[in-house]
């Protein structure tokens, strides 16, 4: 069971070791007001005057342990790629997941519904100043929103199936997981940079679509010749024509798809029966 040094620390400070402690060991449901009383050697009524409340007390844990990461995760260096910090920080936020666990499922997984921990936002917040730098760069081939929720999403997914693997025992039977996902994701989102393109159907569209999303990112800075009105408007058009790019692109993947099977040998793509 977790105990701390009841002589040599502060009554609010030995709370929120054990909690910490007791979370690590058993997970959110270990920290009770019993334990974390027993653990620090206080009274419950000690845990409420510092904290308020057992939630309360959980904030400070999980914003404490995040505190590291998040600090890390701003303090990348810059290089100028920001497609290679969005990458950084897919990398981060999963090796983070792996080595605090329990932490990790108490912030993304049990915060209740509509609620969420002060510190998972400010984490939401780097991300999208992040795709909103990869959008000014002109990477962007959706808007900043949406592409900071499929990384976000796809990035939390990955890290929990990673936890519970490691949980098992089973960790090895995933390794490359992260990477594939995370260049599939990032290949979802992401335009070509200019030395990649080649010519192909459509590429005029694709290209209006990704400055489309460059111009939406820096109008937040404001446009002070248009009114809010005029903004408004020029934003759904801006919208419009970004999406044409998917539109444009599912075509030319099947008519592709179309002159290939035209020209394929019989029987290509097809595993045969004995």
């Amino acid at each position: 069971m977790a105990t701390v040094d009841t002589m040599t620390t502060q009554p609010r400070e030995r709370i929120l070791r054990s909690a910490t402690a007791l979370l690590a060991e058993g997970g959110r449901d270990a920290v009770s007001t019993r334990a974390v009383s027993a653990a620090a050697g206080v009274q419950a009524q000690t845990i409420y005057r510092h904290f308020g409340d057992m939630q309360g007390l959980l904030d400070e844990v999980a914003r404490q342990g995040y505190a590291s990461y998040l600090a890390a995760k701003q303090a990348q260096e810059d290089n100028g790629d920001p497609v290679a910090r969005l990458r950084n920080g897919w990398d981060m936020h999963v090796a983070f997941g792996l080595a605090n666990p329990a932490l990790y499922r108490l912030l993304y997984t049990e915060p209740g519904p509509g609620r969420q921990f002060a510190v998972t936002g400010e984490a939401q917040q780097v991300l999208l100043d992040i795709v909103e730098r990869v959008a000014r760069a002109g990477r962007l081939r959706t808007g900043v929103e949406p592409a900071a929720t499929m990384i976000h999403s796809a990035g939390m997914g990955v890290t929990l199936t990673l936890i519970a693997a490691q949980a098992d025992g089973r960790l090895s039977h995933h390794e490359g997981l992260s990477e594939t996902v995370r260049e599939a994701v990032l290949d979802s989102v992401l335009a070509p940079a200019d030395d990649d393109v080649v010519a192909r159907p459509g590429t005029g569209a694709h290209s209006a679509a990704v400055h489309a999303v460059a111009l939406k990112s820096l109008m937040r800075d404001g446009v002070r010749s248009l009114t809010s009105g005029e903004r408004t408007l020029l934003g759904e058009w801006l919208d419009r024509i970004a999406a044409e790019d998917g539109a444009v692109s599912d075509t030319a993947t099947a008519e592709s798809a179309g002159s290939e099977a035209g020209t394929a040998e019989p029987g290509a793509g097809y595993t045969r029966r004995k």
